[in-house]
């Protein structure tokens, strides 16, 4: 098994040496997406370091499929795609608890005014979700993303997402008003 990822990943690069500007053009159009890519990876992980990890091992994912990649003009799609597929894999190779890091910054978008109690509240909540759940309320809330942007990078049909979206809608709202989140 693991001969043969290798066998692929020297196959990648063999593919990419071929093409004397790929790795050029790879990297200006990673230059253009990193922020919302490690933002996406942070989401999921809460901890910078490790979502530095999940970055980087994505683009050493992307950078060795660059080369067969359909439709370069979705770049940022593609790799966003990447990135949350490596979060979830990251998260179920490690299956242990989650922490937040106190931090000036935020990686997690504008959140207006809400109480630190009600925040802690969502995060709880959202922390109850599947990891492949989350990523629908990370793309619609924190990204601001459009259901058929959605769509498109979870490589599902419009109203599939929709569908699941109001689902686990349903079940945040249920967990914070039910106030199951405090027994976490």
């Amino acid at each position: 098994m693991f001969n043969q990822v290798l066998q692929e990943a020297h196959k990648g690069v063999n593919e990419l040496k071929a093409q004397p500007q790929v790795p050029q053009r790879f990297a200006e159009q990673l230059q253009d997406c990193r922020n919302n890519l490690f933002r996406k990876a942070y989401c999921y992980v809460k901890n910078e370091h490790e979502a530095l990890e999940i970055v980087s091992e994505a683009t050493y994912k992307g950078y060795l499929a660059f080369g067969r990649m359909k439709t370069p003009q979705y770049f940022e799609t593609w790799m966003t795609r990447i990135v949350i597929n490596t979060a979830i894999d990251h998260l179920n190779r490690n299956k242990r608890v989650t922490y937040m890091e106190d931090h000036s910054q935020s990686y997690a978008g504008d959140e207006h005014a809400v109480p630190l109690e009600e925040k802690l509240d969502l995060y709880q909540a959202l922390d109850r979700l599947l990891p492949e759940e989350k990523a629908y309320i990370i793309l619609k809330f924190f990204e601001d993303l459009r259901f058929k942007d959605m769509a498109d990078i979870l490589e599902l049909p419009e109203n599939t997402v929709k569908t699941r979206f109001y689902r686990i809608i349903g079940k945040l709202k249920a967990h914070l008003k039910d106030g199951e989140v405090e027994g976490i």
